[in-house]
C-alpha cells in the first residue's frame, strides 16, 4: 500500500491543503495543521506515532537460501531449486584388495639343485638297501652295497629324497616376454610373476598364464543405427593390454569377452548420437564423418568401462562405417538424383547467363534491334541451342 505525504511545511500559518478527517468535518472544526500521512483509504496516520521509540530489535535467525541473480530483467530473484537430471550411470565395483602384486619365487638354480639332491638321496637310499644294480655301481665308482634290504629307515629315505626331487624339478617354470603368471592357492590369490627366465615357483599354486604385450583387436561388422535411425555397419579397430592381471584374470569371467561387449555397447550408445549424414547447408553440425571425435568419444566410454577389471585401452577407433544392405541401394539412389540434379542447376544456370550476356552484347552494341515479342523468341531459340549443345558435350 503506498503513502503520500502534504508538501506544506509547519512553519506556514495556512490552512492545510490535506483532506480532511470524516469526524473533523462533522464537528465542524477548523483545519488542521499537524502534518499527516494519507494512504489511498484515506486513513489518516499521526506523525509523531511514525517517531516513537521502538524497542530494540531483536535478531531472528534465518535459513540459508541461494539466490540467483536475474541480470537487466528487472525480475526479482528466485530460490534456485537443485537440478533433477537423471543418476549417473553405475560404475563396475571390484574388491579393492584384489590389486595386482608381486608374487615370492625363487631363481632357477634353486629348483634344479634340489631336484639334484633328491635324486641323489633316491641314488644313495638304493645303494643302503642293496637294490642297486651292480652296473650302476661300476659306473658311480661305488663300493658294494651294504645289503640292510628294504626296511621302514630305508623307505622313509625313499619318500624324503623322492618328495625333495619331485618338489624341486616340479616347480621349475620359464617366464617369458610378455607373458605373466597369476598364482593361487587354494582359491586365494598369491601374486603375479612377470619375471623371465628360468624360476622356481611352488608347485602346489594354481598357474594362470595372462598375455600382458599390447594387442589389437578388430571387431566383425556390427549393427549400431544413428541418431536418424538408420541401419549402419562399423567396423572397430582396439587398441588394449591388461595392466592388472589379478582383476583381468579373477575379477571377470572372460576379459577378452567383456571387452568386446563394452566396445559393443559403447558403439551404440555414441553412434546413436549422431546422425551419419546431413543436408550441404548444414556443415558446423557434428556427424559420424568425424572420426576423430567419434574415436575420442568411443575410446573414452571403453575406457572408463573397462579400467575396473584390470584392462588399459588406448584407442578404440572405427575404420569403416557404412550403411547395411537394405539402406545403401537407397541411398546410392538419393545420392545419384541429387547429383544428377545438382549437374542440372548447374547447367541451366550457365545457359541463362550465356543467353543473357549474349542478348545484352546484341541489343547494347546496336546489331540488332528487338521488340518484347522479338527477345522473347530470341531467348528461347538460344536457350534451347545452348541446352542442346551443352548435353552433347557431356555425353
Amino acid at each position: 500500500m503506498s503513502t503520500t505525504t502534504s508538501n506544506t511545511p509547519e512553519s506556514e500559518g495556512t490552512p492545510s491543503a490535506e483532506p480532511r478527517s470524516d469526524t473533523a468535518a462533522e464537528g465542524g472544526g477548523g483545519p488542521r495543521s499537524a502534518r499527516l500521512i494519507q494512504n489511498e483509504a484515506t486513513t489518516e496516520i499521526p506523525v509523531h506515532l511514525l517517531f516513537r521509540d521502538d524497542p530494540e530489535p531483536v535478531s531472528v535467525p534465518l535459513a540459508p537460501a541461494v539466490v540467483g541473480r536475474r541480470r537487466g530483467t528487472g525480475e526479482q530473484p528466485r530460490v534456485r531449486r537443485p537440478a533433477t537430471g537423471r543418476p549417473p550411470r553405475p560404475v563396475p565395483e571390484v574388491d579393492p584388495e584384489l590389486v595386482e602384486r608381486p608374487a615370492r619365487v625363487l631363481p632357477g638354480a634353486a629348483g634344479v639343485l634340489a631336484g639334484a639332491c633328491g635324486v641323489a638321496g633316491c641314488a644313495l637310499t638304493a645303494w643302503w638297501a642293496g637294490v642297486l644294480p651292480p652296473p650302476v655301481l661300476e659306473a658311480l665308482d661305488l663300493p658294494g652295497s651294504a645289503g640292510a634290504g628294504l626296511g621302514p629307515a630305508q623307505w622313509a629315505a625313499y619318500a624324503g629324497a623322492g618328495a625333495l626331487g619331485l618338489f624341486g624339478l616340479g616347480g621349475l617354470a620359464r617366464g617369458r616376454t610378455g607373458r605373466a603368471w597369476v598364482l593361487g592357492l587354494f582359491g586365494r590369490y598369491r601374486g603375479t610373476v612377470r619375471r623371465t627366465g628360468l624360476m622356481w615357483v611352488n608347485p602346489l599354486v594354481l598357474r594362470r598364464r595372462v598375455d600382458v604385450r599390447l594387442r589389437h583387436w578388430r571387431s566383425e561388422p556390427m549393427s549400431v543405427v544413428d541418431a536418424n535411425g538408420v541401419a549402419l555397419r562399423v567396423v572397430v579397430l582396439v587398441v588394449w593390454r591388461v595392466k592388472d592381471t589379478a582383476r583381468a584374470t579373477l575379477a571377470v569371467d572372460d576379459h577378452q569377452g567383456y571387452l568386446r561387449e563394452c566396445v559393443e555397447a559403447a558403439l551404440s550408445r555414441v553412434l546413436s548420437q549422431l546422425p551419419a549424414e546431413l543436408p550441404p547447408s548444414v556443415v558446423k553440425d557434428l556427424t559420424l564423418r568425424n572420426t576423430d571425435a567419434v574415436g575420442e568419444a568411443l575410446t573414452r566410454m571403453v575406457s572408463a568401462d573397462t579400467a575396473p577389471v584390470g584392462l588399459e585401452v588406448f584407442s578404440a577407433q572405427p575404420t569403416r562405417i557404412e550403411y547395411a544392405p537394405e539402406i545403401a541401394a537407397v541411398m546410392q539412389r538419393r545420392r545419384i538424383a541429387a547429383l544428377d540434379a545438382q549437374h542440372r542447376d548447374s547447367v541451366l544456370g550457365s545457359v541463362v547467363d550465356s543467353v543473357e550476356d549474349t542478348v545484352t552484347r546484341l541489343t547494347l552494341r546496336g546489331l540488332v534491334e528487338l521488340d518484347d515479342y522479338e527477345r522473347k523468341a530470341l531467348v528461347k531459340d538460344l536457350t534451347v541451342a545452348f541446352c542442346t549443345g551443352r548435353g552433347e558435350v557431356s555425353s
